[in-house]
């Protein structure tokens, strides 16, 4: 099955649409242009600072003081990254929710059995759990991943272009679009050819859902199944974590 996609800017991008002046296609590449350009820089501090500390760290060619601080300044740049892509949350970072706790919006289906949950938390340099466990049907499968991105938008900014209202794309084995699944922003891609698809869902701005199956019957079939999961339950997760220290 493919990895779902990760996480995107989408508050930043979508208020940028929302300007007035340009065409909504103009926007979208200005934001996007202007994301990359800082994302770019970011990156650059990002790859200096962790090529200094794995050799300081893995050739002894530093003092163990120097190889802190050569981690250190990874992870600031790592920080510098999230805050270039600018975000949702006033560009404040949250403290990632547990990931046994996002287990709790993962749907019983009539008819699919589900694997024993994955997950795992992560609170440097970039802060984020996430959740995942595989439906079987006969030899139909489904896998649903639940990402918790603490609003940090290195996460949620390769999602941003999808998300744009109105974004479609069809080729002769199917197509993508962005969609709505239950009140929440998100987008969809079918393969006719192949008969797999996948549904990636934006909840209460910071949650990140992806579904994603295989040998399915059509794409309606993906959507009922997403519909199932307790997005209520994520809104209150996120409502309820506190800020970053």
């Amino acid at each position: 099955m493919r990895a779902g996609l990760k996480m995107a800017v989408v508050m930043g991008f979508v208020a940028s649409l929302s300007a007035c002046g340009k065409s909504p296609e103009e926007k979208a590449a200005d934001a996007m242009k202007e994301a990359a350009t800082n994302m770019a820089k970011a990156g650059e501090e990002m790859a200096r600072a962790g090529e200094a500390a794995a050799t300081a760290a893995t050739q002894g060619t530093a003092p163990a003081g120097e190889a802190a601080k050569g981690m250190e300044d990874f992870a600031k740049a790592m920080q510098g990254m999230a805050a270039a892509m600018g975000g949702a949350n006033g560009g404040k970072p949250s403290e990632p929710v547990s990931f046994r706790d996002l287990q709790a919006a993962f749907p019983t289906v009539s008819g699919w059995t589900m694997d024993k949950p994955k997950g795992e938390r992560m609170t440097a340099p970039v802060a984020f759990s996430q959740t995942e466990t595989r439906y079987k049907n006969g030899d139909q499968e489904i896998e649903v991943k639940i990402v918790d991105s603490a609003f940090n938008q290195i996460l949620v900014a390769p999602w941003a272009m999808f998300l744009s209202a109105g974004y479609e794309k069809e080729t002769d084995e199917g197509y993508e679009k962005s969609t709505t699944i239950a009140g929440n922003p998100g987008f969809e891609k079918w393969n006719d050819r192949r008969k797999d698809g996948e549904l990636n869902i934006v909840v209460a701005k910071r949650f990140l859902v992806s579904v994603e199956g295989d040998r399915l019957t059509d794409m309606k079939q993906l959507q009922e199944f997403a519909a199932k999961i307790d997005f209520a339950k994520l809104g209150a997760l996120g409502a309820a974590a506190p800020a970053a220290k």
